[in-house]
């Protein structure tokens, strides 16, 4: 389980049709750069004024737009707030920083309980779950796996693993091994050498954080993008729902397949066709499954979940991207999961496939998108 991280850039924020390409996001380098100056979005008659605190993070960036007349006091508010709840996430489960939580936790090699503070024990938590009703298409312990095909840090390897090296790193790996207790506080593992990576639901976490801060301080329409993990809260700058679009997952760029409305809700998109690379004519997506300990090898391009909560889109999109589209959309379906599917046909345009949950959304997306000047 893997896949690609990157974030949006500011061009595809239009004022006219305010929608957001998804970018697909990937392992993540976990960096914290000082954000960029907040940018005031043009006001057009008729919507509210907004503005955008954008800046790097976690190898990717992010983008928060929060709607309303802001005054400078509000801003540096709004901006240490942001800051505040990003350096608490890369604190806590950054892989690339040595003294972080996680890497603290993945280094020790003692079974004992590890204290781990509250917000690394949620997202494990939560990783757990998908886990668990995925049947384990979700693992946040399967690095070692991702390192043997070529997606680590490593790089590409002159050779694909053999089958005894993957049978023997599938028994390093397994998230039922990890154990959480939120009343001690405490992690734990049942073998040394399992190790956490968390870059395919933390950015979602992210943005559920620094949205709920947002709404702390009063503040109940925003757009929150951390790592391309978006979360709509409230109305828009029009007065009316968030509308997002839904990357065509090809090498295109930058265009709309779909489109959804939302309000407090949150969008990710997990897909192979941004990090893969070719060896002997076989396509290798960086999308691992730890079932079988392999690249995943069917037609699904790309997967996008609608939920109240980032982190859950976040998780349950990479989910069902390892699963695929038939297994993937049965279970989707299943757990009620706004979900889109977008699989690759042997020519011609991609095939949608949705579940109820996902189609119900369609009519009124639509009839939004006419309705635009």
């Amino acid at each position: 389980m893997a896949r690609p991280r990157g974030g949006l850039d500011g061009s595809r924020a239009k004022v006219l049709l305010p929608l957001l390409i998804v970018s697909l996001v990937g392992l993540s380098a976990w960096r914290l750069w000082p954000q960029k100056p907040p940018a005031l979005t043009t006001v057009e008659p008729g919507t509210a004024p907004s503005m955008t605190f954008s800046g790097d993070t976690m190898g990717s960036t992010y983008k928060v737009t929060v709607v309303g007349a802001l005054g400078e006091a509000e801003q540096h508010i709004i901006e240490d707030l942001i800051a505040a709840e990003l350096g608490e996430v890369h604190r806590q489960m950054s892989t690339w920083r040595p003294d972080s939580e996680i890497s603290r936790f993945n280094a020790s090699r003692e079974l004992a309980p590890f204290p781990a503070s509250r917000g690394l024990l949620e997202v494990v938590k939560t990783a757990r779950e998908i886990s668990e009703a995925s049947g384990g298409a979700f693992d946040v312990t399967v690095t070692p796996l991702i390192a043997a095909w070529g997606f680590g840090p490593g790089g590409r390897k002159d050779a694909a693993p053999t089958e005894a090296e993957i049978e023997a790193l599938r028994a390093q790996i397994g998230w039922s091994g990890v154990h959480v207790d939120l009343v001690a506080g405490t992690l734990k593992k049942d073998r040394p050498e399992l190790t956490l990576e968390l870059s395919a639901i933390a950015p979602g976490y992210a943005a559920d954080r620094i949205a709920a801060r947002l709404r702390d301080a009063g503040h109940l329409r925003s757009l929150v993008d951390v790592g391309g993990e978006i979360l709509a809260s409230g109305l828009g700058p029009h007065g009316d729902a968030w509308r997002l679009g839904i990357e065509r997952p090809d090498s295109s760029g930058g265009v709309v397949q779909d489109i959804v409305v939302v309000q407090d809700q949150a969008l990710a998109t997990s897909g192979d066709y941004r990090n893969y690379y070719e060896r002997d004519g076989v396509r290798l997506s960086h999308t691992i499954d730890p079932r079988t300990g392999r690249p995943i090898a069917h037609k699904l391009a790309s997967v996008s979940v609608l939920h109240r909560s980032a982190a859950l889109a976040d998780g349950w999109a990479t989910a069902l991207n390892v699963l695929g589209p038939d297994e993937g959309l049965a279970l989707a379906s299943k757990h009620n999961l706004a979900a889109l599917f977008l699989v690759r046909g042997a020519s011609g345009p991609f095939e949608e496939r949705s579940t109820p949950a996902f189609a119900a959304l369609r009519p009124n997306a639509r009839a939004a998108t006419l309705s635009q000047p």
